[in-house]
């Protein structure tokens, strides 16, 4: 099943707006810091399962933007620290690397997985928003890093996190799931159907527009069943389950979609075990979940 989707994580937005606090937090000895750059972060045993997202002191951090992310489980100060491209700003040990969150996969413990899901969706903000959308004014940061006022219009913005759907679509019998092939993949990995959310559109529109347009199928009924915020670049997915109104009509688009089919529940549980017939998603996504939860719920 799909873990509860609750966070434990205290984003401690009580502190933002205290004057300063940012200096404060980096002036003092027991704060951690989470750096992100290039969209991946530092991991301490990253062959090891579970990994560990490696908090470092503020002293050990050179050139870098900054902002608060919360506070740990042991109630220390996380702080967020995006640093330039290429750059040199931390040393890395023999038992470090740096990767990204497709890298990991599921090898984090939610704990961490929350915080660096958080750290890169803000340090991707943090990053590639630095002007006013309205204006093109130059902006300061403020809310120890979550928002952003404008020093010309003084219109203010937050992070930006755009919807998506991701549907997992069973037979009329419950026996087969219909996966698709995106043409980005090569025919090489079947997964569930997702879109964004389009102007003025409910979730439940989405779905059943995403799932016409790629696939050519109607659905005769539909279900929420949980969400997973994903920062590439701002999303957060929101999954359903659905069953097909007609199992026969299939009709990939040809040009995000290359491929449609039903697969077997012993086909779901080969490809689950890597065995073929095809590749699905991995762990850390929240498709490999919703497939996951239909292959166990009859296995």
């Amino acid at each position: 099943m799909i873990a509860d989707s609750r966070t434990s994580l205290d984003r401690a937005a009580d502190l933002r707006i205290e004057p300063g606090i940012l200096d404060r937090l980096r002036a003092e000895e027991a704060t951690r810091v989470i750096a992100v750059r290039d969209g991946r972060v530092r991991i301490s045993g990253a062959d090891l399962d579970p990994a560990t997202l490696l908090r470092v002191p503020a002293s050990e951090i050179g050139d870098a933007t900054w902002a608060l992310l919360g506070r740990d489980s042991d109630g220390t100060a996380v702080l967020l620290a995006v640093l330039p491209p290429e750059g040199d700003t931390v040393d890395t040990a023999p038992d470090e690397v740096w990767l990204g969150l497709r890298d990991l996969g599921a090898r984090l413990g939610s704990g961490d997985t929350e915080l660096l899901i958080e750290a890169l969706a803000l340090g991707g903000w943090l990053r590639d928003a630095p002007f006013c959308p309205r204006c093109g004014g130059a902006t300061e940061l403020r809310q120890a890093g979550w928002s952003r006022r404008c020093l010309v219009c003084g219109r203010e913005h937050f992070p930006r996190t755009d919807p998506a759907v991701i549907v997992a679509v069973e037979s009329s019998d419950g026996e087969r799931l219909l996966l698709g092939a995106n043409a980005n993949w090569g025919g090489r990995m079947y997964s569930c159907f997702a879109g964004f959310t389009e102007a003025g559109e409910s979730l439940e529109s989405t779905v059943h527009r995403e799932l016409e347009e790629e696939s050519g199928v109607r659905l005769a009924s539909l279900r929420y069943v949980s969400s997973q915020p994903w920062p590439f670049p701002r999303s957060l997915m929101l999954g359903f389950r659905a069953v097909a109104l007609d199992d026969h009509v299939l009709r990939p688009d040809g040009e995000e979609i290359i491929d449609v089919r039903w697969f077997s529940r012993d086909e779901i549980g080969s490809a689950l075990a890597g065995d073929g017939p095809v590749g699905l998603p991995g762990p850390a996504s929240i498709a490999r979940a919703l497939i996951l939860e239909w292959f166990e719920e009859r296995a």
